[in-house]
């Protein structure tokens, strides 16, 4: 019981540092004027941060998943709250990578399908931030380049693990990084900004 009740607490204090933290994932965007050089193609590379020790098949796992949603809602700026659920996307899928690596697959595919829905989370949040009129171009430009990776990681890396039974459900998991993708594309498109290009041919 103790040793719940010690790590509950370091799991808030993470919550209340972590509210702190200025966010920065790509620098300022430049539209393309039409008497300038065209802007150079933005860097499409992304990297996932580390997922941490304590996965979805841990004891201690509740109280990580509490954590995250206290985050979310002790986070009241709009920008740094589309980040944070960004972030805890990014996390679940490297988490569900692992647990299809472990082959708990159910758990693998509840973890996708949650983190998944927090990059659905990030995009809506971006898109309601762009209707208030705040300038949204440098989070799309990291959005862009996130989706296209979750699908990556989930087509390449996750898909080929999963069972026949669970691959129609993680296939269908794919709409929420296609959806992002295309609405970060198309809102930089119209602000003249380039886009990470999609290798993807359906894009």
């Amino acid at each position: 019981m103790a040793t719940v009740v010690v790590a509950f607490l370091v799991l808030f204090a993470s919550v209340l540092k972590a509210a702190s933290i200025n966010y920065s994932f790509y620098p300022q965007a430049t539209p393309n004027n039409a008497g300038s050089s065209a802007t150079p193609k933005p860097d499409t590379s992304y990297y996932f941060v580390y997922p941490g020790s304590i996965l979805p098949d841990s004891s201690l796992w509740y109280l990580k998943a509490l954590r995250d949603k206290v985050w979310l809602t002790l986070t009241v700026d709009s920008g740094k709250k589309a980040e944070l659920a960004l972030l805890l996307s990014d996390k679940r899928l490297m988490m569900s990578k692992i647990l299809f690596d472990r082959k708990k697959f159910e758990l693998g595919y509840s973890t996708l399908t949650k983190g998944e829905k927090y990059l659905q989370m990030a995009n809506e949040i971006d898109q309601s931030n762009r209707n208030k009129g705040i300038d949204t171009a440098s989070f799309e430009l990291k959005l862009a380049a996130a989706a296209l990776k979750h699908r990556e990681v989930i087509e390449q890396q996750i898909l080929p693990l999963a069972p026949e039974d669970a691959k129609p459900g993680i296939i269908q998991t794919l709409n929420y990084s296609k959806d992002a993708y295309t609405n970060a594309r198309n809102t930089l498109q119209a602000k003249g900004i380039v886009a990470p290009v999609s290798p993807f041919s359906s894009d």
